[in-house]
């Protein structure tokens, strides 16, 4: 196979999405040379931007020879390298498609078995995504500071809690009721880990947003919403473990701070949407590549208002036996309503996104497959879970019945998408980083080198 250059292709490029203008800007007068412009000397060009030769060492910026691990990396050690924090997006579909098929209304024992299937397939994904990950920041120590620091990668980061939370989801629902009390205790530690992360990746959202000034809002992403979501799915899984717990001050503790996750995610997902719509209507479409992010938007306000009806339900049997708000008379009662109330407003809002997304990717043509494609399935998936809570409130036959089409669609997408990515998984193409050696804007940046003890076994070797 090819080696990549080291510039990246957004249309080939497996591991990211990509921002309208992120391959194609201009070095200003002063800046440094974009990677295919440094690479112009003999030999393959490495991810780092500096001459290899024929042995797969190249010269960095004062002179020093380095080893080029896209050259030199083969077999196991490349996917290492290649693993992207974007893989992630696979334990957050495949982990609601779980939940879809066990909170489905018309529901049968083959049904939950699926969908058990679905939370150990998700359960071993995330354990195996978890130990690469860790491998690669252990073998190339200088890509973890890198991807921080990174506009759109670390946007990625947030992909980990989230797809931690959906498995915690699970335990709740499929553990708790088979193995008891002690699978709540579980599940709520867990849920601590994942707030503490969610809430990390948010507020790094401020930093990367301010700390990265854009001169044109072209470049604004649908990227951003990937954060937001973590913190609202947070919320979502407090709610879940509030109920699964038996201390009613424990209970108490995690619903009042999951009403704090919400107030902390749902209002400022609002925020980057007035600015991602600006965006959508006084500059260009999405290039082909980036359109399936036009889904995003759909996550963290279907996720806002299946947390809110979550939350209610819990307040409303907790508040009579805590005496929580004891100055309003059945406070439980009133949180519930309200819950209801946001939530059929938030399904609404959700509904002109996915119009909006429908419309304009089955108006974009074809576009090239890559690890964006499993953005298709969470924000469908956690629509339709706030069609199941609604036609569950209402007791609606419509959204019931609304709520089985989403879901058979879902499994259906992961099928096929999750067959196109092992395929290519095998022939080595998802794993693929071609963005590795430069920012947003093709400038080059540090080399990224190997930890000094795997050089040291390579050079004994």
């Amino acid at each position: 196979m090819t080696e990549p250059t080291g510039t990246c292709d957004a249309e080939n490029c497996s591991l990211h999405f990509h921002s309208s203008h992120s391959t194609v800007a201009l070095p200003e007068a002063g800046e440094p040379k974009s990677i295919e412009q440094q690479n112009n000397g003999s030999g393959p060009p490495t991810s780092e931007g500096v001459l290899a030769d024929k042995d797969g060492r190249g010269k960095g910026e004062n002179g020093a020879v380095i080893d080029n691990p896209v050259v030199k990396d083969k077999g196991f050690g490349r996917i290492v390298r290649n693993f992207t924090p974007s893989w992630f997006i696979i334990t957050m579909s495949t982990g609601v498609v779980s939940i879809q098929l066990h909170q489905l209304p018309y529901n049968g024992s083959g049904l939950q078995i699926i969908s058990t299937i679905f939370f150990v397939l998700n359960l071993v994904l995330f354990l195996l995504f978890t130990f690469i990950s860790c491998l690669r920041y252990f073998m190339y120590p200088r890509i973890f500071p890198a991807v921080l620091k990174h506009p759109h990668q670390s946007l990625f980061l947030a992909t980990f809690p989230v797809g931690l939370a959906t498995i915690v989801n699970m335990i709740v629902l499929v553990c708790v009721p088979v193995w008891g009390h002690g699978m709540a205790i579980l599940a709520w530690v867990l849920w601590w880990i994942v707030t503490v992360l969610a809430l990390t990746t948010c507020f790094h959202l401020t930093y990367v947003i301010m700390s990265n000034k854009r001169s044109d809002l072209a470049e604004m992403t649908a990227l951003y919403f990937i954060p937001i979501v973590s913190v609202v799915i947070a919320a979502t899984t407090g709610g879940l473990v509030a109920g699964a717990l038996r201390n009613p001050n424990h209970k108490l503790w995690t619903l009042t701070i999951s009403y704090i996750l919400w107030g902390i995610g749902s209002p400022l997902s609002w925020v980057i949407l007035s600015i991602y719509f600006l965006r959508l209507t006084v500059h260009e479409p999405l290039k082909r590549e980036v359109i399936v992010s036009l889904l995003l938007p759909v996550g963290p306000l279907s996720l806002s208002g299946f947390s809110i009806i979550t939350l209610g339900k819990v307040a409303e049997r907790l508040f009579p036996i805590t005496h929580s708000l004891p100055r309003v008379a059945k406070a439980g009662d009133v949180f519930y309503i309200v819950g209801v109330l946001m939530g059929l407003i938030l399904w609404g809002f959700s509904i002109v996104w996915f119009m909006i997304a429908v419309v304009m990717i089955a108006t974009a043509g074809g576009f090239p497959f890559n690890m964006g494609w499993w953005g298709f399935i969470f924000p469908v998936g956690v629509f339709t879970l706030l069609t199941i809570s609604i036609g569950e409130e209402l007791e609606s036959r419509f959204f019931k019945v609304l709520s089985c089409v989403l879901t058979g669609i879902c499994v259906i997408m992961w099928l096929v998408i999750a067959a196109r990515t092992a395929w290519r998984s095998i022939t080595g193409k998802m794993f693929f980083a071609p963005c590795l050696g430069t920012d947003l804007f093709q400038k080059k940046q540090r080399p990224v080198k190997q930890h000094r003890f795997f050089r040291s076994a390579k050079e004994a070797v």
